[in-house]
């Protein structure tokens, strides 16, 4: 990402510049409630860095990253939905990327296949 650009809307949240329902911080990640939920569980787990715009850039350039994004999400799916989630990185706007701070979208709760599209 260039240095130039305006922070990310998940910048701004991890700086406390935008509020948040942050359900988890470490050094490296923050997690907060989706404010548009598509489930009865929608969390965004977020690493703090802007550096990597979607997941398959994250996942080249620090691996160990991206494992600790699946770990946070299984230690909050395990909190707010026993455990049973689905865990989806858009990568894309075509894919419904809308802001190119890579993210995963932990949703959980009664989940229906097919119902999470809109």
């Amino acid at each position: 990402m260039s240095t130039t650009a305006e922070p990310s809307l998940f910048s701004r949240i991890a700086a406390r510049e935008i509020p948040a329902d942050i359900v988890f911080e470490n050094e490296r990640i923050i997690a907060f409630r989706d404010i548009a939920p598509k489930a009865p569980v929608h969390l965004l787990v977020v690493p703090k860095t802007a550096e990597f715009a979607n997941v398959t850039e994250l996942a080249a350039a620090d691996p160990a990253l991206l494992a600790e994004v699946v770990a946070v999400a299984q230690q909050l799916a395990d909190e707010h939905c026993d455990g049973q989630y689905r865990l989806v990185f858009n990568t894309g706007a075509q894919a419904g990327q809308t802001i190119f701070h890579v993210h995963a979208h932990l949703l959980g709760g009664t989940l229906t296949e097919g119902t999470l599209g809109q």
